[in-house]
């Protein structure tokens, strides 16, 4: 399959310098690959004009155009009428040397499967069962032969029953659903969330939705929305032998207050798009849950060293939720 690999910087040339590397080593090459930067230095530029990789296109947007989702339908504008298949990879990623075959190899298994995802190693927690050993549900997420070690917050959300109904990267009628991944089985597992940091879909989805200008800057949550209104057209499925690490490269990123006051209101509007209209019990659930999880940050103040960002984000989460009730995003 001819197949585009776009990936939307700001700021990051050494971040994007190791993923340009680990693209070179690729067993599957892209057709064409679409380096969209939004810096406002030209460090990133200058290390591009010295590389020698094949089928590259730079772009330095202007102001007008800059910010992830703006970044990314600038270079959706841009891909080749051949391509069949489009690729984003954030920038402080680096992929395994089999990555785009094994996300190729999933579009191939089903003509129903319209978007595919990778894993990154560095997050999987998974361990497989002993035979002979119980599980607490409070402590271990499990499925099939492996278990998922939960972390404090999902412990407390088990004890309180505020946990997800449905599994990992399905959105459940509350929203707040689990974010473990899967195991490393070789299996492809159907979900309704792809994760920007790695995710593709059939050049044929972008032409007839496009990334929601609501997610202006950082665009915290975009990925979500957009998976979500894909799912009208086909089936969204994370391929676990397309791996890659996820480095999470500071540089670039809001400043906590901002964050958090994000995760919420964006996390809310996600939420609407999924379910316009949840049940009452859904919406106690999700307001129970946010506040939740804003004073579980609140108590990182005296667990942790970065006392000053638990603080700000704990304000930014609650100057969102307080948000909500004077002006919904729409």
């Amino acid at each position: 399959m001819n197949f585009t690999l776009i990936i939307c910087t700001y700021m990051r040339p050494v971040p994007l310098e190791n993923l340009l590397n680990s693209v070179m080593e690729q067993t599957l090459f892209p057709n064409e690959i679409l380096i969209i930067d939004g810096s406002t230095n030209n460090e990133t530029n200058d290390y591009i004009r010295m590389t020698t990789i094949k089928n590259l296109k730079y772009f330095l947007v202007s102001k007008e155009n800059r910010g992830l989702t703006k970044q990314r339908n600038f270079g959706l504008s841009a891909v080749s009428e051949r391509s069949e298949v489009v690729c984003f990879l954030d920038d402080d990623t680096v992929l395994q040397p089999n990555y785009f075959e094994e996300i190729i190899k999933a579009y191939q298994s089903s003509s129903t499967i319209t978007g595919v995802a990778g894993i990154a190693l560095n997050e999987d927690r998974w361990i497989k069962k002993e035979t002979d050993k119980k599980y607490n549900k409070n402590n271990f997420f499990e499925m099939a032969d492996y278990v998922y070690p939960e972390s404090s917050r999902n412990r407390i959300r088990n004890i309180l029953g505020l946990q997800s109904d449905v599994g990992s990267g399905r959105m459940p009628e509350f929203s707040h659903g689990r974010n473990c991944g899967f195991p490393l089985n070789g299996k492809l597992y159907e979900v309704d969330l792809l994760i920007g940091m790695s995710f593709s879909f059939r050049k044929e989805i972008y032409e007839k939705i496009k990334f929601s200008l609501y997610f202006e800057g950082y665009g915290l949550y975009e990925d979500a929305d957009f998976s979500i209104r894909a799912q009208q057209f086909g089936k969204n499925v994370i391929a676990t032998n397309a791996q890659l690490y996820h480095n999470h490269d500071q540089s670039g990123r809001p400043n906590k207050y901002q964050y958090g006051k994000m995760v919420v209101r964006n996390g809310w509007y996600v939420w609407r798009v999924k379910y316009p209209n949840p049940s009452l019990k859904a919406r106690f659930k999700w307001n129970a849950i946010t506040l939740l999880l804003a004073f579980i940050r609140f108590s990182n103040i005296f667990t942790t060293q970065k006392k000053k960002e638990a603080l700000t984000e704990f304000g930014g989460r609650i100057s969102g939720w307080i948000s909500l009730f004077i002006n919904k995003p729409r």
